[in-house]
């Protein structure tokens, strides 16, 4: 069979006659209808957890299949009662602190790798990276013995230093990445000026920086926060331990009061919210820019 050719387009009859029904046919409609079920779905799966838990820990037998119906504070209130808040502010001092040390080391060591050329630059830069190749249950023997070894067990500094360490590869990476995109002109007219590399870094690149250097601390400070296996093993007395060991702590030998379990769940997710929501535009454009170099 022949096919004729379109006046328009030169193609054959039969094919635009075959496109035409697929882009104006039943098919138009369902597709969009496909895909806003397809999101729905996922918006759904993401979201009914976090009403499960918010609207459990307000019941008194906790969860949403509970038999009471009531509200109540109760949870909360058994919750800080047993030293909970021990644990939350034991979280906020070691992260941020070690979300700002990670931060502030990140920015100058990304500088250097993205501004200056030196022998070995592409091996340091590997073995940066290579640190993240390790699975952190092979490293919690060797980081033992080391922060026994200089009295840092059961201490703000141990754990500071461990979350700086395992968040700055990552960060590094992604700073570097942007900082390709931060225009070198910028440095050379500074220097110009008369400033120094301090000066630049801190005062010329860092606003300059700041959408990546937000989505990298937040990026830190989530990691640091849901950290458990580390906290685990450095951390034995309850002075100084975080909440992740404080939400396990909830959980008996062979019962757990869910109520209690639900409500710290609640409290452990406020501060990642706070931050995360005020910072979601710069973190998108941060996250953006620093895949790209």
């Amino acid at each position: 069979m022949t096919l004729a050719s379109s006046p328009v387009s030169g193609k054959p009859a039969a094919t635009s006659h075959w496109h035409r029904r697929m882009v104006s046919g039943p098919g138009r409609l369902f597709e969009p209808l496909l895909i806003l079920a397809g999101l729905l779905a996922i918006l759904f799966a993401l979201v009914y957890p976090m009403v499960f838990i918010l609207v459990g820990s307000f019941k008194a037998q906790g969860g949403l299949l509970a038999s009471a119906t009531a509200f109540t504070w109760a949870n909360y209130i058994t919750l800080f009662s047993g030293g909970f808040g021990r644990f939350l502010v034991n979280s906020l001092v070691i992260c941020v602190a070690a979300t700002a040390l990670s931060t502030l080391v990140s920015v100058n060591a990304a500088y250097v790798f993205s501004r200056f050329r030196f022998r070995g630059k592409g091996l340091i830069f590997g073995s940066v990276l290579f640190g993240q190749m390790f699975p952190w249950i092979v490293l919690v023997n060797p980081l033992f013995i080391l922060l026994t070894q200089a009295g840092f067990t059961n201490s703000y500094t141990g754990m500071i230093f461990c979350y700086t360490a395992i968040s700055i590869p990552f960060s590094v990476y992604m700073l570097t990445g942007y900082l390709a995109t931060v225009p070198r002109e910028l440095d050379e007219a500074a220097l110009i000026d008369g400033a120094s590399r301090y000066q630049v870094v801190w005062r010329i690149v860092f606003p300059v920086l700041m959408p990546g250097i937000v989505s990298t601390a937040t990026y830190a400070f989530m990691l640091c926060w849901t950290e458990y296996l580390f906290a685990l093993a450095f951390l034995t007395k309850p002075a100084v331990q975080t909440l992740p060991i404080g939400l396990y702590q909830l959980f008996g030998d062979d019962r757990a009061d869910w109520g209690a379990v639900m409500a710290a769940s609640v409290i452990t997710t406020i501060p990642t919210l706070l931050l995360f929501l005020p910072l979601q535009a710069r973190l998108s454009a941060g996250l953006t820019a620093g895949a790209v170099k």
